[in-house]
């Protein structure tokens, strides 16, 4: 990066962290710690919310599984609206009228401890691990810039995003991120523009989404129903609706964000206004890969996206071989450059058969590109058999540092880092709440002082944060980052709204039954997953489904073992 860059980088990052750190002061209680004295109006409620679940995830990863795979990905949250509807109806006025720190609080009052304990614990245990690789994801950007090891830069960011939200709370959690989402819906807007104004003079929006639509990268929308396919309408609707409603309703990570609302209508718009946003933003996002995509139909590609990984590679024993692999590439990729060009005249002619024949061709010149490829991957496992070669989250990085001008590339960086500072200062913030209230308050330590809570909190926050570095530092190995947290996400989420549906709507089932139920379904899951029976999104579903059921059997066996005879 230029100097001019480092300086946008940097003041951008230096003000919305002193400006989160200013707002916050004097957060003296255990309240205001966690949940921000209950001040803030709905906007301040919808960005918090949108910037706790839009982490540096999503912006390396998506645009690069549109690169890779298409805009299938966008189905995942057509569930959402609906999801923020239910909540607004249902969650969001029982948790202000009960007026809880966290939603686990609820399920003690509901069922018993040991129910309460079980469901926050699964939340620990899953939001420990999903935000380890929300922090990993922005040191793969420091870690391409100054080439070094991405575990320098975990430990750097992990760190920075600590010593905030430890000093401030979920006051500095979301005063800085009203500032992020700002310039991060500025810096998307602007890079998508800029993709186009790059293309080829003969090649306009809506051509590049025509080449791209041929090449199968435009798959937005899938009416098949097939358990295996990760993403489809159906999917999207059902399984992505129970994921919705489960993390938006029973994650303390963004529970805590809406129960911040000054109100319950606040806290309701805030949540609905974020339901209508999300959407278009993830469209917006992916369409960008698309975008990408088409823009290195004309520009070569790196034949591997992760500069640092090509570059140990590039400096090994294996350089002379490296070479002859890039010279293959190269002379595939002229070839492919000739049919796309062939392509390109055959859409200004409107000639069908000509199209459908170029698109043939393509599906082979890919495959070609493909397998040359795979000969460099193939390389870089001989040489070090730990490098990472999965590439898919440096595409959109790699494109940004290349070819986007001087100072954007630092803002566009920039807007990666806050995203990753927002969704990871919101988990810590939560992770701490959970651990102080539903564990430490309720277990440990029921009679200490509010200052003893306050002091606790930041202690919390401080070794959770070090648990998600530790957690950061394996989470290369999880392939497309988007995708790793989400099926994350979907090992629990099933089962923690399966309690708290049982716990809302199922008077009659007691807590035995539904702990016994919540055991049982999560061993269930894991076997569905470890075995691949279903694609992810429908395990929460399952999930859900089958707390319900077994918690329902459970109680009427309870019953009829009380009502017979001699008992």
């Amino acid at each position: 990066m230029s100097g001019v860059d480092w300086i946008v980088l940097i003041t951008t990052l230096l003000v919305i962290v002193a400006y989160g750190i200013y707002k916050s002061r004097g957060t003296a209680n255990i309240e205001g710690y966690l949940l921000g004295n209950h001040a803030f109006p709905w906007y301040s409620v919808t960005l918090s919310v949108m910037a706790t679940q839009a982490s540096a995830i999503t912006f390396l990863s998506a645009p690069g599984l549109a690169f890779s795979s298409g805009m299938a990905f966008v189905q995942f949250y057509f569930g959402l609206p609906l999801a923020m509807i239910v909540l607004s109806i249902t969650f969001v006025p029982i948790f202000h009228k009960l007026k809880v720190y966290t939603a686990y609080e609820f399920l003690e009052n509901r069922f018993d401890l040991k129910t309460r304990a079980l469901t926050a614990f699964l939340f620990l245990v899953q939001r420990g691990l999903s935000t380890g690789i929300t922090i990993y994801a922005p040191s793969i950007i420091l870690s391409t810039i100054l080439d070094i090891d991405t575990t320098v830069t975990t430990l750097f960011i992990g760190g920075l995003v600590i010593s905030y939200t430890v000093y401030g709370g979920t006051k500095a959690v979301s005063y800085t991120q009203m500032l992020q989402m700002a310039v991060i819906f500025s810096g998307i807007l602007v890079a998508g523009i800029l993709v186009v104004q790059m293309l080829p003079e003969s090649v306009g929006f809506g051509k590049a989404l025509q080449i791209a639509g041929k090449m199968g990268r435009t798959n937005a929308i899938d009416f098949s129903f097939d358990w295996n396919n990760q993403y489809t309408v159906w999917s999207g609707l059902i399984g992505g609706f129970f994921l919705q409603l489960s993390y938006f309703g029973t994650d303390q990570s963004q529970v805590g964000r809406y129960l911040t609302g000054s109100s319950v209508g606040q806290s309701r718009l805030g949540l609905l206004m974020n339901g209508l946003l999300k959407i278009p933003m993830q469209f917006l996002i992916l369409l960008i890969g698309v975008l990408v995509f088409t823009f290195y139909q004309y520009h070569q590609p790196p034949i591997f996206f992760n500069s640092y990984e090509l570059g140990k590679l590039e400096k090994s024993q294996y350089n002379k071989e490296l070479d002859q692999i890039k010279s293959d590439y190269s002379n595939a990729f002229t070839e492919k450059q000739a049919e796309i060009n062939r392509l390109e005249k055959a859409m200004d002619a409107k000639d069908e058969a000509a199209i459908n024949t170029q698109r043939t061709v393509l599906e082979n010149a890919d495959k070609k590109t493909k397998a040359i490829r795979q000969q460099a991957v193939d390389l870089m496992k001989k040489n070090d058999p730990d490098a990472e070669t999965n590439d898919n989250n440096y595409v959109f990085l790699s494109f940004v540092t290349k070819y986007l001008p001087q100072g954007l590339i630092g803002l566009l960086i920039a807007i990666i880092f806050l995203a990753s500072m927002g969704s990871t200062s919101s988990a810590l913030n939560s992770l701490a709440s959970t651990t102080v209230i539903d564990i430490y308050k309720r277990l440990v330590n029921p009679n200490a002082s509010d200052e003893k809570y306050l002091s606790v909190s930041r202690w919390t926050t401080i070794i959770w944060g070090l648990f998600c570095i530790l957690m950061a530092l394996y989470a290369s190995k999880m392939g497309n980052l988007i995708e790793a947290v989400n099926i994350l996400g979907s090992l629990f989420y099933g089962t923690i709204l399966g309690i708290f549906i049982v716990a809302f709507y199922f008077k009659k089932i007691g807590g035995s039954a539904t702990f016994t139920a919540a055991i049982i379904t999560e061993i269930i899951v894991f076997s569905c997953w470890m075995l691949d029976l279903m694609a992810f999104l429908w395990l929460n579903i399952v999930g859900c489904l089958l707390v319900i059921l077994i918690a329902l059997i459970l109680q009427k066996f309870q019953k009829n073992a009380l009502d017979a005879p001699g008992i």
